[in-house]
């Protein structure tokens, strides 16, 4: 379901639950992961979880504190659209598709049965293609779409996950081509932009920035265009605070999970071109970054969920 917005978002391995375990593309091993200013190493074991259905091609995207994995298989490409499923602990695959879509993926799940994500009408050549957010509730699909009427054409909103509270963070494309951050309360439907510091009443148009991750204490983490050529990362606080994550040399960070003991996970970027290697990483306050690099994807390591 590639969309300009969408290539570069969690497009390489799969979710991981730190301290867990770490779904990706190696399986039955260990690695230590090499800290950045991390301290002592973290020991991580790795397994490989595909879906029998497209075992060329999964993703998994978020993991809830009962194991629950999020995620889905298909490549977008024409006549391989994405599904969406959720993977339990006992290793049982899950189909979950928005009704009557071509195209689903489940992004993001909580602790009380609510799933996150977003779907699809089409399925086209060019993998560009119309994206509608989306919340399960009680075994009911929701659509969720940020009410502007500044968007791209075709549209693109995306709900990339969801807190116990009902809370869920995403983004959406405006027509200019940038993303624009939000939460949005399932239970009374409003829409909360998330902003960079200093563009909360600025008239001057804000960076592109992507909320994807939420955890129950309200912290959203995502990444944002810092300058034209710097994507970073960051952690907005419940409090309002906003920290730039940014991995020294990295040309781009990006975090795409938080858990509730403020642990951000996931990507930066070093190198251009053919020379781009992606590594996964953990951020915590007073520790800093870890990389984490599953040992058949070093160098294209994505780190989605924890």
């Amino acid at each position: 379901m590639k969309n300009a917005s969408r290539v570069g978002l969690r497009f390489a391995a799969a979710a991981v639950a730190s301290g867990a375990f770490a779904a990706g593309t190696a399986g039955g091993v260990s690695l230590a992961a090499t800290a950045g200013t991390a301290g002592h190493p973290v020991v991580y074991n790795f397994r490989t979880l595909d879906n029998g259905h497209d075992p060329t091609f999964n993703q998994l995207l978020g993991i809830n504190n009962h194991g629950v994995i999020a995620g889905y298989f298909g490549s977008g490409a024409q006549g391989h659209p994405n599904k969406g499923y959720l993977l339990t602990p006992g290793g049982r695959y899950i189909s979950e598709n928005f009704p009557h879509s071509v195209q689903t993926q489940v992004t993001g799940l909580n602790d009380r049965g609510v799933t996150v994500g977003f779907w699809s009408k089409t399925n086209n050549a060019n993998q560009v293609n119309d994206n509608f957010g989306f919340y399960t509730s009680g075994g009911r699909f929701f659509s969720v779409v940020f009410p502007t009427g500044f968007n791209a054409n075709p549209p693109v909103d995306q709900l990339l996950g969801v807190s116990n509270n009902g809370i869920a963070a995403g983004f959406y494309l405006n027509a200019a081509g940038r993303n624009r951050g939000y939460t949005y309360n399932i239970r009374t439907h409003k829409f909360t932009r998330v902003l960079p510091p200093g563009f909360k009443n600025n008239p001057t148009p804000s960076p592109s920035l992507t909320a994807a991750a939420i955890n129950n204490h309200g912290d959203v983490a995502g990444f944002y265009n810092k300058t034209a050529t710097q994507v970073d990362a960051f952690e907005q606080t419940h409090t309002g605070t906003f920290i730039t994550l940014a991995v020294p040399g990295a040309s781009m960070t990006q975090a795409f999970g938080i858990n509730d003991s403020g642990e951000v996970v996931g990507a930066y970027t070093v190198g251009t071109g053919n020379a781009a290697q992606t590594h996964g990483f953990t951020w915590r306050a007073g520790h800093g970054f870890t990389t984490v690099d599953d040992p058949n994807g070093a160098g294209t390591t994505t780190i989605n969920g924890v």
